[in-house]
């Protein structure tokens, strides 16, 4: 189907030039971001904070979380290896 959207011209010369690096046509390009970012905007509208109850037993809180997304590795490498990422990036933003 096609349609037309007006786009910042920065935004079109960086999505041609992604386009032939990738070796894609600017049309298929643009529809995979669009993909991703309805993805990553619905997942991350459909996820709801965790539930805090009180254990029978004890009467303390407990936070009851959701099992992780599929795909996503959750062991103590990769949490320090995102922890780094987010380390490096504030110290880029901060120079």
């Amino acid at each position: 189907m096609k349609t037309t959207i007006d786009l910042p011209s920065e935004l079109v010369k960086e999505l041609k030039l992604r386009a032939i690096h990738e070796g894609k046509k600017l049309k298929d390009l643009a529809a995979d971001l669009l993909r991703q970012g309805l993805r990553s905007t619905t997942s991350r509208q459909t996820l709801r904070p965790p539930r805090v109850i009180k254990d029978k037993k004890t009467g303390l809180p407990v936070i009851v979380s959701r099992p992780a997304p599929p795909g996503l590795d959750a062991t103590p490498e990769r949490i320090a290896e995102v922890l780094l990422q987010q380390e490096v990036e504030w110290a880029r933003g901060s120079s």
